[in-house]
């Protein structure tokens, strides 16, 4: 007997059937739990379903595989939120429950939030610009975490004194890109505002940075926020540049805005350059150029290296580098006469 009902109503197959872009026919599939549906257009109707505000058959309520920890540094700065749902998606698709664990100044420390999520059984956790990413942090935790028979992987910083996956962006390629880019624009005192020196990504956007630059062109480290990309904007301005590259594209913000107290215009007297190409920043006022860090398949390479050492298939313990790409916008511009 069909189960067609309130459930299956023909607005809502036909309202799931055109978000998903499939047949009616295979949406009344996937809802019924039959057989005949691939992998990835069951995911699409299911995605449909969520995204529409459904709720999910019961039939179709999977008992999960186990939880995943997942431990981000905040949730102010869009990155990281836009990294956690992604990874969220696959690892539900994968049939794991993940567990969001957010950082706070006063909060839980990552060592308290670990220690929270091993007295819960996880399966595996993964970490997002976490304290590996950090050089004055003590990399011996993520021994002791292996060594309760933890699996994790590592995304954004990489310590060659932790046996891991890692998986980042070619932070130094990224300046290098942004210098190019603002070169070909005619900008020869061009900066570079990015975060606190001990951290490996920052690390490694100066290395590119000086080289590209031969070593000319000036650095000031500041907060990864607003504030922070203002104040070393505001540096960067009184030593003549006419284009600033920025860590982040929070900072990005912060950088325009210096530029405005100043009275000068983004990108007529100004250009700058964030990184990240968070949500919403192409709607900035100039829209955002920035370099994009490839969430995506970042995420999709470290559950697949989580979701291995879970299954006993230990990956190579080594770094995956993903090419970020330059997205160019309205606050990049020929250099001013």
């Amino acid at each position: 007997m069909s189960e067609a009902g309130p459930e299956q109503s023909p607005a809502r197959l036909a309202d799931i059937a055109q978000h998903a872009e499939v047949s009616e026919a295979t949406v009344s599939r996937v809802l019924n739990g039959k057989a005949g549906v691939a992998a990835a257009t069951r995911q699409r109707v299911l995605a449909a379903l969520d995204v529409l505000g459904y709720e999910r058959p019961l039939r179709l309520r999977q008992r999960s595989a186990g939880l995943i920890g997942l431990v981000i540094p905040e949730l102010t700065n869009p990155i990281f939120p836009a990294f956690a749902q992604v990874i969220e998606q696959f690892l539900a698709g994968h049939g794991y429950t993940p567990v969001l664990c957010t950082q706070s100044p006063g909060g839980a420390t990552e060592d308290e939030l670990v220690e929270q999520l091993v007295e819960r059984g996880v399966t595996g956790i993964v970490f997002l610009s976490g304290l590996h990413a950090d050089t004055s942090a003590e990399p011996a935790r993520y021994t002791r975490l292996a060594g309760r028979g933890v699996p994790f992987v590592l995304i954004n910083g990489y310590n060659e004194r932790i046996r891991a996956t890692f998986v980042s962006p070619d932070d130094a390629a990224s300046t290098r890109i942004a210098v190019r880019h603002l070169r070909a624009l005619g900008h020869e005192r061009i900066g570079l505002a990015v975060g606190p020196g001990r951290f490996v990504p920052v690390r490694r956007k100066v290395a590119g940075f000086l080289a590209e630059t031969e070593g000319a062109g000036p650095v000031r480290h500041s907060l990864f926020s607003v504030e922070g990309g203002q104040a070393a904007c505001a540096a960067l301005l009184d030593e003549g540049c006419t284009a600033v590259v920025c860590g982040s594209d929070m900072m990005a913000l912060g950088a325009i805005r210096a530029a405005r107290q100043r009275g000068l215009a983004v990108p007529e007297d100004v250009s700058v350059v964030g990184y990240d190409d968070s949500p919403l920043f192409a709607f900035t006022d100039p829209p955002l150029t920035t370099l994009r860090q490839p969430v995506r398949a970042m995420a999709s390479a470290a559950v697949n290296a989580l979701l291995e050492e879970i299954g006993g298939n230990p990956v190579q313990h080594t770094e995956f580098v993903f090419q970020p790409e330059l997205v160019v916008r309205g606050s990049t511009a020929k250099r001013p006469a």
